[in-house]
């Protein structure tokens, strides 16, 4: 496969996820603000910041906004063109790397995709946004929800597919890290956390939310909300299909379909780095995160899933087009040097 067509794919892929992500969690954030008793401008700052803080761009929010009130969190993190992780631009971004590799999309997969992207740039949805924030978040969350199961249904499974499940899943581990980072300023910074507040049993119940776990996460430790508990299933859950752990695998089983690898070895960077991260959570248990501090876990984390991210694209984009340009440019010297070159003298009698 072309190297541009499977970072096309990775990509979309990527983009998709993330929209879906951070529409969760802007969605049951202002949720969770029905639930709280005292809303000052300092609540709200505490509140909303954070949230900021997860997605990375806490440095350009600063450049553009004064203060993190929900309008100006909301507006960045939704509609706002200039933040590249906004939802607008996260689709915007997944329906150009789509359009570019429309031959290796299914019609029904396509259609989705650009349905979505015109309501986003269309009237209704600020109509939508300005008289039911949850109506608008829905559409979003069932649209991926969509997406993920068309391609499932109707993407033929082809190394294409396969860019496709590794971009997904990489990002969906990373954004999952990053909901729980949320709440560490909640958490003694070593040490199993005890018992917590009910506000703070809130804000842990918000991030379950926030991963679709909340009714998976009843099944298996009822309805007390306990952050040893909840990080032991976001993190290291094998059968959650939003834990880390479980991304790490299907992200894993991707990169080995892609270059046909073995599970016990390992043909380039990405395959050693998700193999050994994937060992490490399946042999990691909560008082292993909370004897080195939740946060500086995750902090660990998130640098491994972006290295792992950084040599994907080292042995599948970035060498195999600088091989092909390499030829293409050595293919022009040959041709040029030829034409240099004096013409044979014909031979005399």
């Amino acid at each position: 496969m072309l190297s541009r067509v499977a970072n096309s794919l990775y990509w979309m892929s990527r983009y998709i996820e993330r929209a879906d992500n951070t529409a969760r969690l802007v969605d049951v954030n202002l949720q969770l603000l029905l639930d709280i008793r005292r809303l000052d401008d300092q609540t709200l700052a505490d509140h909303w910041l954070p949230i900021v803080q997860s997605s990375g761009d806490d440095e350009l929010f600063r450049t553009l906004h004064t203060d993190a009130t929900g309008d100006s969190v909301t507006e960045f993190l939704v509609f706002e063109t200039a933040n590249p992780n906004s939802i607008v631009s996260s689709i915007g971004q997944a329906r150009e790397n789509a359009r570019m590799v429309r031959d290796q999309l299914t019609v029904e997969f396509w259609e989705e995709l650009n349905r979505l992207y015109l309501f986003l740039h269309s009237p209704r949805a600020r109509a939508t946004w300005l008289s039911s924030p949850h109506e608008f978040f829905l559409e979003i969350k069932n649209s991926s929800l969509l997406l993920h199961g068309l391609a499932t249904a109707t993407v033929i499974r082809n190394e294409g597919w396969n860019f496709m499940q590794a971009g997904c899943y990489l990002e969906r581990a990373d954004k999952t890290s990053r909901l729980l980072d949320v709440r560490h300023t909640s958490l003694p910074e070593h040490g199993v956390p005890g018992l917590i507040s009910q506000e703070d049993a809130l804000g842990w119940s918000a991030v379950l939310r926030s991963c679709s776990a909340w009714d998976a996460y009843k099944a298996r430790h009822g309805a007390e909300v306990q952050p040893a508990y909840v990080v032991d299933f976001l993190l290291l859950s094998d059968n959650f299909p939003r834990s880390v752990r479980f991304c790490v695998r299907a992200l894993d089983a991707a990169l080995r379909h892609i270059s046909g690898t073995a599970g016990d070895r390992f043909s380039n960077d990405a395959e050693k780095l998700a193999g050994r991260l994937l060992a490490d959570l399946s042999f990691s248990s909560p008082d292993d995160i909370f004897a080195l501090g939740l946060h500086a876990y995750i902090d660990q984390l998130q640098g491994r899933v972006n290295a792992i991210g950084d040599a994907l694209f080292q042995a599948y984009i970035y060498q195999p087009f600088h091989t092909l340009e390499d030829y293409q440019l050595r293919q022009q010297e040959e041709q040029q040097q030829q034409a240099a070159q004096p013409a044979p003298q014909p031979a005399t009698a």
